[in-house]
């Protein structure tokens, strides 16, 4: 990995710990599993699809890629990897990690991740 990758990467475990803190802070459920989404991204289908089944390899549910328009007319496709994990910016590195190789291995972008909000004070019975 260049310098300029082991920057990225650390920036995107920086962006864990503070959207973990923030989804904690804002009363996300901490204690139940979430639904969480890495983003990939590219231009190049056969690329994505290759990097698609590496994800899927690694254990994550891969999504169908989509077409998307970007603002400036180009067209990319994506997809999402899932997979359910605590509010734990650990854990989320190493999956970030994970990724962010097969991403670099395929040459398209990681873009990311999210996920869905759990009310910690909604009553889930």
């Amino acid at each position: 990995m260049n310098s300029e990758s082991t920057s990225e990467l650390a920036e995107w475990h920086e962006f864990n710990q503070e959207t973990v803190e923030a989804l904690i802070e804002d009363g996300s459920d901490a204690s139940q599993a979430h639904t969480i989404e890495y983003h990939f991204a590219s231009a190049d289908f056969d690329a994505l699809e290759k990097a698609a089944v590496d994800a899927f390899k690694a254990g994550f549910e891969v999504g169908d890629a989509e077409e998307l328009e970007l603002e400036d007319g180009e067209e990319v496709f994506c997809f999402d990897a899932v997979v359910e994990r605590m509010l734990d910016a650990n854990l989320i590195n190493q999956d970030t990690d994970k990724l962010f190789a097969i991403a670099e291995k395929h040459k398209v972008d990681y873009d990311g991740w999210g996920t869905y909000f759990i009310d910690k004070d909604q009553d889930n019975t």
